[in-house]
């Protein structure tokens, strides 16, 4: 399993991810799942991967084959985001097709899932979640992030503080609690935790981070959310029952 999660705001994006793609007793594996492309002058474009390996690995593969080799259609050559989105999904659409009846037959699913996020030109940014059937949706004011792989433990610290006017940093901040929060009760989750920020125009990959449980700046921010989480719970109001008698 894995988590990604990318955040669109007014002042640009924050994509995170974690690299453990398979977890059990005393087996695991790291792999990244954050694909950037940073593209002549006009454009960024970052690429998070979820589900069957073989098939995210032989996607970005695709994507980088055909930047090299100037294909008509590639990364670097479509004039609108929602064009590489479409691309994105066709591509794997395309894998999942050549593969599936092999992988069926033992019962293995070679679906997987991506988070397309980025600026080409002084177009607007832009953020889309590719569905395995090739289909995608994008971010919006009201659902300003997009996530993949295991969401549910990492969805509520979103939705509570992401809006529009987020600060990038603070954005940044909520990113990594989301994947800590996921860490913490999913032990299929796990670092190394990447993070990259895109500011609004600069067309380039403006701060990547890679961190570990033993990263200062990790440990330093858990325990301030945990603390802080302790500290909130203690000042929740009381029962009737539990206040002093007053007669």
């Amino acid at each position: 399993m894995t988590y990604c999660l990318a955040v669109k705001v007014n002042d640009g994006l924050v994509f995170a991810s974690d690299s453990r793609t398979n977890a059990g007793v005393d087996y695991i594996n790291t792999y990244s799942k954050m694909h950037t492309f940073q593209l002549q002058e006009d454009r960024v474009i970052v690429v998070l991967s979820s589900g069957n390996l073989a098939t995210s690995q032989a996607v970005i593969n695709g994507l980088r084959r055909d930047l090299e080799e100037q294909s008509e259609i590639n990364l670097g050559s479509v004039d609108y985001l929602f064009d590489a989105a479409h691309y994105v999904g066709q591509l794997s659409q395309r894998i999942q097709q050549e593969h599936s009846p092999s992988l069926a037959r033992h019962s293995i699913n070679a679906e997987a899932s991506f988070i397309l996020g980025g600026q080409i030109r002084n177009r607007e940014l832009q953020l889309y979640l590719v569905y395995p059937e090739g289909n995608y949706i994008s971010a919006s004011d009201d659902t300003p992030f997009v996530q993949i792989g295991e969401t549910k433990y990492g969805k509520p610290i979103l939705d509570r503080v992401i809006r529009p006017t987020t600060t990038l940093e603070d954005t940044a901040r909520c990113a990594l609690v989301s994947l800590d929060s996921t860490m913490r009760s999913n032990i299929s989750v796990g670092p190394p935790i990447e993070l990259t920020i895109c500011k609004k125009d600069s067309l380039r990959i403006d701060q990547h981070l890679s961190l570990n449980y033993d990263t200062p700046l990790y440990r330093s921010l858990q325990k301030s959310w945990n603390d802080g989480i302790r500290r909130a719970f203690s000042r929740l109001p009381r029962f009737e029952w539990e206040s002093p008698s007053t007669k």
